[in-house]
């Protein structure tokens, strides 16, 4: 896995971290049922600490994208290609009806009036 982070991004790294892990799964560069790397190898490659990482992989785990097992690592949960694609355009519709200058209540009521 070949992950990235932008030099000029300025969220945090773990939300950096956790885009470039969720925009991989997206891609199908990691494919539902792979294994990731150890964190620590994760840091080591992008120039973080395992801290971050691990920050990022817990969000990861909280949105669904990853599963974390004992003994047998963290790796790529069952629909998550489709979902971690869903949460990055759902992220870009979010910041973009905020620099357009709806509130997230006023995206929402749009979103249930396509229903």
């Amino acid at each position: 896995m070949l992950l990235k982070l932008e030099a000029g991004d300025s969220r945090p790294l773990h939300e950096q971290v956790a885009g470039a892990i969720r925009r991989a799964v997206g891609e199908g560069e990691c494919v539902p049922g792979e294994r990731l790397p150890p964190a620590r190898d994760l840091a080591r490659a992008l120039g973080v600490n395992a801290n971050t990482v691990l920050r990022a992989l817990r969000a990861l785990r909280d949105e669904g994208v990853l599963e974390f097992r004992r003994g047998r690592g963290i790796s790529v949960a069952l629909g998550a290609d489709r979902r971690a694609e869903l949460l990055d355009a759902a992220r870009r519709l979010v910041a973009d009806a905020a620099h357009a200058g709806f509130s997230r209540e006023e995206l929402v009521e749009m979103i249930r009036g396509l229903e």
